[in-house]
């Protein structure tokens, strides 16, 4: 990945938590019994009174946080992604998304650089989950700072329940301590003329790399960071891959159903454009570190180089 400095989105998003307590007294937090993993144990401790510890009961957690937003609280529910959107997928449906209740769910711990806790923890679906359903925003941060954004917008977002992906690991910062997060709105990081590469989450910063090494062979590469899963920035992804004629999609998550998928949803009816996925491609994970996992599977620069490649030949 590239130098500089790095940081896990988990912590940034405890952190500004914390900070918007103070600002906000409607904001309540849930943990599901893994609060330090989440980070959500800074908040617990500058405002006790405004966390519940639920236990091992995701989807107890849910059904509480809906009833408190239900109230006029602003609740962020907070556990890992595989149970967030994996156990309590039910209850999200029915008392969340089905009646559009503003509940936050904060979800830590996705993909494959859960590292070494393996397949079991290392969510690769919850995008897919999660967009699927009517009413519910999906969000996945760039980096630690467009977390911290998040966060904060999040926090007094009235209108429908949000999912947000963040990660475990740490990777690298990409965005000053002013990034703005705009629902719903794609950004350009680095104009190309020759393949937009569309990324989420660790990925932009992978893009970014394979933007550089791409460049070493005459190609130009589009870089899109796509934080809002749902809604997409229809007008910049289709701007972006009618002026390249090839798109590239990231992402830390299975290549069915996510990023990908809804990317190749909006250009097949409006901008058919030749698409190369890059992700997991239908395989569960297994333990190891997060840098050699992302390697192996790769979602690393090398696997985006060559994913552009095959667009750019195969177009």
């Amino acid at each position: 990945m590239t130098d500089g400095p790095t940081a896990a989105t988990r912590t940034a998003y405890g952190e500004t938590l914390a900070e918007l307590g103070h600002k906000d007294p409607r904001i309540v937090v849930l943990a599901a019994d893994l609060a330090g993993s989440t980070k959500t144990s800074v908040f617990a401790s500058a405002h006790p009174d405004r966390f519940l510890n639920m236990g091992v009961a995701e989807a107890d957690m849910i059904g509480v946080a809906a009833g408190l937003a239900m109230t006029g609280l602003r609740p962020f529910a907070s556990t890992f992604a595989v149970f967030a959107t994996g156990k309590a997928w039910e209850q999200v449906r029915q008392v969340v998304a089905y009646p559009k209740v503003p509940v936050r769910i904060v979800a830590t711990h996705a993909g494959l650089t859960v590292g070494e806790d393996g397949a079991s923890h290392q969510m690769l679906e919850d995008i897919a989950l999660m967009r699927v359903l009517p009413n519910m925003t999906v969000i996945v941060p760039a980096d630690a700072a467009e977390a911290t954004a998040v966060t904060r917008f999040v926090a007094s977002f009235d209108d429908g329940p949000v999912y947000v992906r963040l990660s475990r690991a740490e990777f690298p910062v990409i965005f000053d301590e002013e990034c703005v997060f705009e629902l719903g709105r794609a950004r350009v990081l680095v104009e190309g003329a020759d393949v937009s590469i569309f990324a989420c989450g660790l990925m932009v910063s992978v893009a970014l790399e394979a933007r550089e090494a791409l460049a070493t062979r005459g190609i130009a590469a589009e870089v899109v960071n796509v934080s809002t899963i749902k809604p997409l920035d229809r007008e910049t992804l289709i701007a972006s891959a009618t002026k390249t004629g090839h798109v590239v999609t990231a992402e830390e998550h299975q290549i069915a159903g996510g990023l990908g998928s809804a990317v190749c949803e909006l250009l097949a009816e409006d901008r058919p454009t030749r698409i190369v996925r890059v992700g997991v491609d239908d395989r569960f994970g297994q333990s190891g570190s997060a840098g050699e996992l992302l390697d192996h599977y790769g979602l690393n620069a090398a696997g985006l180089v060559a994913a552009a490649s095959r667009a750019l030949n195969d177009g």
